[in-house]
């Protein structure tokens, strides 16, 4: 979103708000601070142990007070987090209209993921006006019977984020330099990332997962760098690793050092979903740990793969793009289709004329 809210702020004509709900509060506040962002708003909501559901409530009563003292113009939320939902409920409740970011991702399994792909399929409900990042998320909205004069193509702003922080970690050394360690450590071999952190992962999900990795952390030219994440089934795939060598378990990253990781890695193994956007951004071939995925251009485009949590197939996956120059070669030079670094200023300039009509109306 930072993108989204320093385009918006260069248009003086508009005053922005920026809140906060607090989740993934390990996480928000390096981000936070890496894109130059200062929220005007923090409800610091995030209680650690807090069952889900007293969380969703607390999201859904504070948003709804906000908005009832506010009284914007318009809300923008984005993507599929509980606080995207929070708000476009409350926003639904209050009578404000309603603006989704990253609209239009769609996997066509509730299951998977869950519950973003619940959450993403509520806010569309709520929504006036849907910012597609592709045109394959834009016909999804379509099929919904979304109107298409509701429906914008903008790309998506998390690329105009990353390239961004790419050019300034290319020039700034010092940037990022929290994972300066583990790169000294791995010496010539090569880095394959890891994030592992969705619900629908069962344990026998994870326990295939560390197998794989486990075979490919035995092979002399590698280093496998685990990114630690709040989520309960990363830590078990930690542990499940922990005598593994040429596992190397990351804390939570800055953004900058994320950045730095992924421009270092050889391979990237995920199951998150805005990493299967980025990745392609940096040239770096992604094998999604999912069988389903709302990001289906990257398939379609040959910078990613579905390869589930069978050990069998993600090893033999990695290791033909280890071990196959051309291989690697094709996916890391596929054409990326997630964005081209302007979307902030597309969706900003749509936002603004949305405001522009309201008040002439």
């Amino acid at each position: 979103m930072g993108p989204v809210v320093a385009a918006l702020r260069r248009r003086p004509r508009l005053k922005v708000r920026v809140a906060v709900t607090g989740q993934h509060r390990e996480l928000l506040d390096h981000t936070l601070a890496a894109l130059g962002l200062v929220p005007d708003i923090d409800l610091d909501l995030m209680r650690a142990g807090e069952p889900h559901r007293r969380m969703l409530g607390a999201m859904l009563d504070s948003v709804a007070a906000l908005l009832e003292a506010e009284r914007p113009a318009r809300l923008v939320v984005q993507g599929d987090t509980s606080s995207a939902w929070a708000g476009a409920m409350a926003a639904n409740l209050c009578g404000v209209p309603l603006a989704h970011v990253e609209a239009g991702l769609r996997s066509g399994d509730l299951a998977a993921p869950r519950p973003e792909e619940g959450w993403r399929r509520a806010v569309t409900a709520v929504a006036d006006c849907h910012f597609a990042p592709t045109a394959t998320a834009a016909a999804a909205l379509a099929a919904e019977n979304v109107p298409l004069h509701a429906i914008h193509v903008t790309g998506n702003s998390g690329i105009d984020s990353l390239l961004g922080m790419a050019a300034q970690v290319a020039a700034i050394p010092s940037l990022g330099a929290a994972v300066a360690p583990f790169a000294a450590s791995a010496g010539p071999r090569r880095i394959v990332t890891v994030t592992v952190h969705r619900r629908e992962k069962d344990p026998a999900a994870m326990a295939r997962v560390a197998l794989a990795l486990s075979t490919l952390a035995r092979r002399d030219d590698v280093a496998v760098a685990l990114l630690a994440h709040p989520a309960p089934r990363t830590r078990a795939l930690a542990r499940l690793l922990a005598r593994e060598r040429r596992v190397t378990v990351l804390p939570p990253l800055d953004y900058p050092a994320m950045v730095r990781l992924l421009r270092m890695s050889r391979l990237l193994l995920t199951d998150s979903g805005g990493l299967q956007e980025e990745a392609p951004a940096l040239d770096l071939p992604v094998l999604v740990l999912r069988d389903t995925t709302e990001r289906p251009e990257g398939v379609a485009a040959g910078c990613a793969r579905l390869v589930g949590t069978d050990p069998g197939r993600i090893v033999a996956a990695a290791e033909r793009l280890l071990d196959d120059p051309a291989a690697h070669a094709a996916m890391a030079r596929a054409r990326n289709p997630y964005g081209d670094g302007a979307a902030g200023e597309r969706i900003a300039a749509i936002v603004a004329r949305l405001h522009a009509g309201a008040a002439h109306a």
